[in-house]
């Protein structure tokens, strides 16, 4: 189907609490005179799988296409990502910064940390690589005291760990740099299992974390629960859902 049809389509009834199915075969008859019934049928199909519509009753669908997050990174993420690329050639790796959830925060935290991420057989060596280039403060694999009585009193930490294998990232670039970083399927998933780390966005915030970004952006749940079940959080995850948000994944494809 092309694209254009489909953004049309999302223009057409993204403000309206509902359509039905004959409105719909309307709207795609001024696209295509001769549209036959059976392949109206594949067309809802194809809406279904791509996330652009659902189904909330007999016959009715609702808009369901949200935009994908496109994170702001800071001068010093590109610092950190510049030097990573120029020392290690091919090397995987994820940056996030913990200001990006102020977005989603019901309050607004002091405590800003950036993490990066590498493949374990790389840890030791970005670390002190890091550590002799730039004027940041880094924690390799901080324990709970570190994390209570340092990285809390640094302007700028960084913690360096362990990058689990297939975690979901994705690159982005500017003029001058490719920057590897964690996308939010990832991140939300990392709030739980790096419960320590992120102990300030624990408890309410995490369920507002949660709501906001599920309610204003494109997630593939595919993607972030064949994450949390190799981070053993994907049936906590689940369990936090159905809690807080009740009713929402029986509308979402991620089997």
């Amino acid at each position: 189907m092309p694209k254009i049809i489909e953004n049309r389509l999302i223009e057409a009834f993204k403000d309206r609490s509902s359509f039905n199915r004959n409105e719909l075969y309307d709207f795609y008859l001024d696209f295509e005179p001769d549209l036959k019934e059976n392949t109206f049928g594949w067309r809802i199909y194809d809406l279904k799988k791509k996330d652009i519509i659902k189904t909330i009753g007999r016959g009715l669908y609702v808009i369901s296409y949200k935009p994908k997050y496109k994170a702001l990174l800071s001068d010093n993420i590109y610092k950190i990502a510049r030097k990573t690329n120029e020392r290690f050639e091919d090397i995987k790796y994820a940056i996030w910064e913990t200001q990006w959830l102020n977005e989603f925060t019901q309050h607004q935290t002091s405590n800003q940390i950036i993490i990066v991420e590498v493949e374990k057989e790389f840890i030791d060596s970005l670390y002190y690589y890091l550590n002799d280039n730039l004027r940041m403060d880094f924690y390799l694999n901080p324990d709970e005291k570190e994390i209570q009585f340092y990285i809390s009193e640094s302007n700028v930490p960084v913690v360096i760990k362990r990058l689990v294998t297939r975690a979901p990232i994705q690159k982005t670039k500017n003029k001058k740099d490719v920057v590897a970083i964690a996308t939010l399927e990832k991140i939300m998933v990392d709030l739980f299992a790096d419960e320590n780390l992120f102990h300030f966005y624990q408890g309410p915030e995490v369920v507002h974390i949660y709501e906001n970004i599920i309610d204003r952006y494109s997630i593939n749940f595919t993607r972030m629960f064949s994450y949390a079940k190799r981070r053993k959080k994907e049936q906590e995850i689940k369990q936090f859902i159905s809690n807080y948000i009740p009713g929402f994944l029986e509308d979402i494809p991620y089997d």
